[in-house]
Protein backbone atom coordinates (compact mmCIF):
# COMPACT_ATOMS: atom_id res chain seq x y z
CA UNK A 1 0.00 0.00 0.00
CA UNK A 2 2.84 2.27 0.77
CA UNK A 3 4.44 1.26 -2.36
CA UNK A 4 1.83 2.51 -4.21
CA UNK A 5 1.15 5.98 -2.56
CA UNK A 6 5.16 6.65 -3.35
CA UNK A 7 4.33 6.13 -6.78
CA UNK A 8 1.27 8.26 -7.12
CA UNK A 9 3.16 10.80 -5.22
CA UNK A 10 6.31 10.39 -7.28
CA UNK A 11 5.15 12.53 -10.57
CA UNK A 12 4.03 15.58 -8.62
CA UNK A 13 7.25 16.07 -6.82
CA UNK A 14 8.81 15.40 -10.00
CA UNK A 15 7.32 18.28 -11.52
CA UNK A 16 8.36 20.40 -8.68
CA UNK A 17 12.09 19.56 -9.55
CA UNK A 18 12.04 20.18 -12.70
CA UNK A 19 10.40 24.16 -11.69
CA UNK A 20 13.27 24.01 -9.33
CA UNK A 21 15.82 23.30 -11.93
CA UNK A 22 14.39 26.23 -14.26
CA UNK A 23 11.06 27.53 -13.37
CA UNK A 24 9.65 28.07 -16.33
CA UNK A 25 10.07 24.59 -17.90
CA UNK A 26 7.56 22.35 -15.92
CA UNK A 27 4.13 24.40 -16.52
CA UNK A 28 5.78 25.34 -19.77
CA UNK A 29 6.10 21.72 -20.33
CA UNK A 30 2.68 21.16 -18.96
CA UNK A 31 0.68 23.34 -20.94
CA UNK A 32 2.41 22.17 -24.21
CA UNK A 33 1.40 18.87 -23.69
CA UNK A 34 -2.57 19.66 -21.80
CA UNK A 35 -3.19 22.09 -24.57
CA UNK A 36 -3.28 18.97 -27.14
CA UNK A 37 -4.98 16.78 -24.34
CA UNK A 38 -7.72 18.14 -23.73
CA UNK A 39 -9.26 16.76 -19.80
CA UNK A 40 -12.54 17.68 -19.00
CA UNK A 41 -11.12 17.45 -15.39
CA UNK A 42 -9.04 20.28 -15.91
CA UNK A 43 -11.53 22.22 -18.41
CA UNK A 44 -13.55 22.90 -15.01
CA UNK A 45 -10.96 24.03 -12.68
CA UNK A 46 -9.11 27.29 -12.30
CA UNK A 47 -6.15 25.35 -13.70
CA UNK A 48 -7.88 25.03 -17.11
CA UNK A 49 -5.92 28.18 -18.30
CA UNK A 50 -3.14 25.26 -18.76
CA UNK A 51 -4.78 23.59 -21.38
CA UNK A 52 -4.71 27.15 -24.21
CA UNK A 53 -2.45 26.59 -26.90
CA UNK A 54 -1.63 30.24 -26.33
CA UNK A 55 -0.39 29.91 -22.74
CA UNK A 56 1.09 27.44 -24.11
CA UNK A 57 2.95 29.67 -26.79
CA UNK A 58 3.65 32.29 -24.27
CA UNK A 59 4.90 30.00 -21.70
CA UNK A 60 7.49 28.81 -24.34
CA UNK A 61 8.62 32.12 -25.41
CA UNK A 62 9.26 32.82 -21.73
CA UNK A 63 11.16 29.72 -20.86
CA UNK A 64 13.10 30.74 -23.58
CA UNK A 65 14.13 34.15 -22.51
CA UNK A 66 14.69 31.84 -18.51
CA UNK A 67 17.46 29.99 -20.25
CA UNK A 68 19.04 32.93 -21.83
CA UNK A 69 18.76 34.61 -18.76
CA UNK A 70 20.31 32.22 -16.57
CA UNK A 71 23.75 32.05 -18.39
CA UNK A 72 23.76 35.74 -17.59
CA UNK A 73 26.55 37.01 -15.39
CA UNK A 74 24.45 39.09 -12.57
CA UNK A 75 21.78 36.07 -12.64
CA UNK A 76 20.19 35.55 -9.58
CA UNK A 77 20.80 32.56 -7.56
CA UNK A 78 17.75 30.11 -7.65
CA UNK A 79 18.15 30.14 -3.94
CA UNK A 80 17.73 33.92 -3.62
CA UNK A 81 13.84 34.87 -2.28
CA UNK A 82 12.68 35.75 -5.17
CA UNK A 83 13.62 33.39 -7.41
CA UNK A 84 12.89 30.58 -4.73
CA UNK A 85 9.79 31.73 -4.27
CA UNK A 86 8.43 31.59 -8.31
CA UNK A 87 10.31 28.19 -8.59
CA UNK A 88 8.02 26.81 -5.63
CA UNK A 89 5.18 28.78 -7.19
CA UNK A 90 5.91 26.86 -10.40
CA UNK A 91 6.24 23.57 -8.86
CA UNK A 92 2.53 23.97 -6.68
CA UNK A 93 0.89 24.81 -9.93
CA UNK A 94 1.88 21.84 -12.56
CA UNK A 95 1.83 19.36 -9.79
CA UNK A 96 -1.58 20.52 -8.71
CA UNK A 97 -2.44 20.83 -12.05
CA UNK A 98 -1.10 16.78 -12.73
CA UNK A 99 -2.79 15.43 -9.52
CA UNK A 100 -5.93 17.51 -10.94
CA UNK A 101 -5.79 16.02 -14.40
CA UNK A 102 -5.59 12.43 -13.05
CA UNK A 103 -8.60 13.35 -10.70
CA UNK A 104 -6.46 13.00 -7.21
CA UNK A 105 -6.40 15.78 -4.95
CA UNK A 106 -4.77 18.83 -6.10
CA UNK A 107 -3.77 19.83 -2.74
CA UNK A 108 -1.56 17.51 -2.58
CA UNK A 109 -0.50 17.95 -6.40
CA UNK A 110 0.61 21.40 -5.04
CA UNK A 111 2.58 20.57 -1.68
CA UNK A 112 4.21 17.51 -3.14
CA UNK A 113 5.40 20.51 -6.26
CA UNK A 114 6.13 22.85 -3.63
CA UNK A 115 8.63 20.07 -1.96
CA UNK A 116 10.15 18.61 -5.23
CA UNK A 117 10.84 22.68 -6.27
CA UNK A 118 12.41 22.78 -2.99
CA UNK A 119 14.63 20.14 -3.52
CA UNK A 120 15.49 20.47 -7.07
CA UNK A 121 16.73 24.27 -6.50
CA UNK A 122 18.96 23.12 -3.69
CA UNK A 123 20.18 20.31 -4.91
CA UNK A 124 21.27 21.66 -8.36
CA UNK A 125 22.19 25.05 -7.13
CA UNK A 126 24.89 23.40 -4.67
CA UNK A 127 25.27 20.36 -7.60
CA UNK A 128 26.07 23.32 -10.00
CA UNK A 129 28.45 25.81 -7.32
CA UNK A 130 30.67 22.55 -6.27
CA UNK A 131 31.33 21.76 -9.49
CA UNK A 132 32.41 24.94 -10.40
CA UNK A 133 34.39 24.80 -7.97
CA UNK A 134 36.10 21.80 -7.91
CA UNK A 135 36.65 21.47 -11.76
CA UNK A 136 38.41 23.58 -14.38
CA UNK A 137 34.88 23.89 -16.44
CA UNK A 138 33.24 27.34 -15.96
CA UNK A 139 29.92 27.57 -14.65
CA UNK A 140 28.05 28.06 -18.13
CA UNK A 141 29.14 24.43 -19.00
CA UNK A 142 26.93 23.16 -16.17
CA UNK A 143 24.25 25.45 -16.94
CA UNK A 144 24.16 24.07 -20.52
CA UNK A 145 24.00 20.29 -19.27
CA UNK A 146 21.33 21.68 -16.74
CA UNK A 147 19.20 22.87 -19.17
CA UNK A 148 19.70 19.40 -21.49
CA UNK A 149 18.64 17.40 -18.59
CA UNK A 150 15.81 19.70 -17.57
CA UNK A 151 14.81 19.48 -21.29
CA UNK A 152 14.88 15.74 -21.60
CA UNK A 153 13.65 14.87 -18.10
CA UNK A 154 10.93 17.49 -18.35
CA UNK A 155 9.89 16.37 -22.47
CA UNK A 156 9.52 12.66 -20.75
CA UNK A 157 7.99 13.46 -17.53
CA UNK A 158 5.35 15.11 -19.36
CA UNK A 159 4.95 12.69 -22.47
CA UNK A 160 4.84 9.88 -19.34
CA UNK A 161 2.52 12.24 -17.02
CA UNK A 162 0.47 13.60 -18.96
CA UNK A 163 -0.37 11.99 -22.21
CA UNK A 164 -1.00 8.35 -22.81
CA UNK A 165 2.09 8.03 -25.24
CA UNK A 166 3.84 6.60 -22.52
CA UNK A 167 3.01 4.61 -19.22
CA UNK A 168 4.94 5.42 -16.18
CA UNK A 169 6.78 2.28 -16.24
CA UNK A 170 7.86 2.54 -19.60
CA UNK A 171 9.49 5.89 -18.94
CA UNK A 172 11.12 4.55 -16.08
CA UNK A 173 9.09 6.16 -13.30
CA UNK A 174 7.84 4.86 -10.74
CA UNK A 175 10.66 2.36 -10.50
CA UNK A 176 11.70 2.43 -7.21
Amino acid sequence: MANKSIISAWPAFSWGIIAGMRSLTAPTFAAHYLSRAYSPVLAGSPLRFLQSAKVATGLKVLAGAEYIGDKMPNAPNRIAAPGLTFRVLSGALVGAAYRLNKSQDATTGAILGCAGALAGSYAFYFLRTRLTQHTPAPDWVYALLEDALTLTSGNLLAQATLTNELSLEEAGIGRI
